[in-house]
């Protein structure tokens, strides 16, 4: 499994997105790929016709965009190894199909067609719950860097593949984990967690889910942080601080017929840095 895929519309979203994942793409030693998905029957429409026009045109302005978006990532790391590719489909089957093998898909929080009023598009929420790899969702413009990773715990199996890839992002970096595990107000996490607890048993536990990540990972500086407060609200507080934020697909109160869990949905709406979501 290799390269990074981004999606490009010709949004500002997606022109963000491009920016992040060359700048990852470079981190990793990973070439990028850049994904126009455009429609099928514009993408096969024969060259002779009633109406070729307009699959011409289709067809072209696809290529524009895609092309733009390969060099603005080709400015933005001079020598990255970037590709630039049309991929017939919808956007969401298509980016999918499209990072298959990847090693991640980059996506902007809202494309082209994206209403002002949604946080996050349809694009990027439906790839984030299927894809077969990590998805990460970037909704501004580049910031500056805190030197900081922050991840999302709750002793799931999603959020251990989490922390997994938190450290191996904070070691490409250089930078620190800041391993959360959010609890809710009171004495009784049940409502959330499917289990009570109280604060030691949290800094327990989050010590245990750590300890062996951190022995492999041992050059990687990791704060540990059990926080009082519904999930959602902790993590999107800690994006603020980080640079990218890692998150599993569902965490333990996730229904299995849910692709996508309530924590990572809320994060994904709010957070103030990219999110990255896991799946298990």
């Amino acid at each position: 499994m290799s390269g990074i895929v981004v999606g490009s519309d010709g949004s500002e979203a997606s022109r963000y997105a491009v920016e992040w994942a060359v700048r990852e793409a470079e981190l990793l030693g990973e070439p990028l790929r850049v994904v126009h998905v455009l429609q099928r029957w514009l993408f096969e429409m024969p060259d002779s016709g009633p109406h070729t026009e307009v699959g011409r045109w289709a067809r072209e302005d696809a290529r524009t965009v895609v092309e733009e978006a390969a060099q603005h990532a080709r400015e933005a790391v001079p020598g990255a190894d970037v590709s630039a590719e049309v991929v017939p489909g919808d956007p969401r089957p298509g980016l999918i199909e499209a990072a298959k093998d990847a090693t991640m898909l980059v996506v902007g929080g809202r494309g082209e067609g994206g209403f002002a009023g949604l946080l996050l598009g349809s694009v990027a929420h439906g790839v984030v719950g299927r894809a077969d790899c990590p998805v990460v969702v970037v909704q501004g413009a580049p910031s500056e860097r805190t030197g900081q990773i922050a991840v999302g715990i709750d002793n799931s199996a999603p959020s251990a593949v989490a922390l997994e890839r938190a450290f191996a992002e904070a070691a490409a970096r250089n930078c620190t984990v800041r391993a959360i595990y959010a609890w809710p107000r009171g004495t009784s996490a049940e409502g959330i967690y499917g289990l009570r607890l109280d604060e030691t048993e949290a800094r327990r536990q989050l010590s245990d889910t750590v300890a062996p990540v951190a022995e492999r990972y041992h050059t990687v500086k990791v704060v540990k942080e059990v926080a009082e407060g519904h999930p959602v609200g902790v993590l999107v507080g800690a994006s603020a601080g980080a640079d990218l934020l890692v998150v599993g697909r569902r965490g333990r109160g996730g229904f299995a017929s849910l692709l996508l869990g309530s924590v990572s949905r809320g994060v994904l709406h709010h957070a103030h840095c990219p999110v990255m979501v896991v799946p298990a």
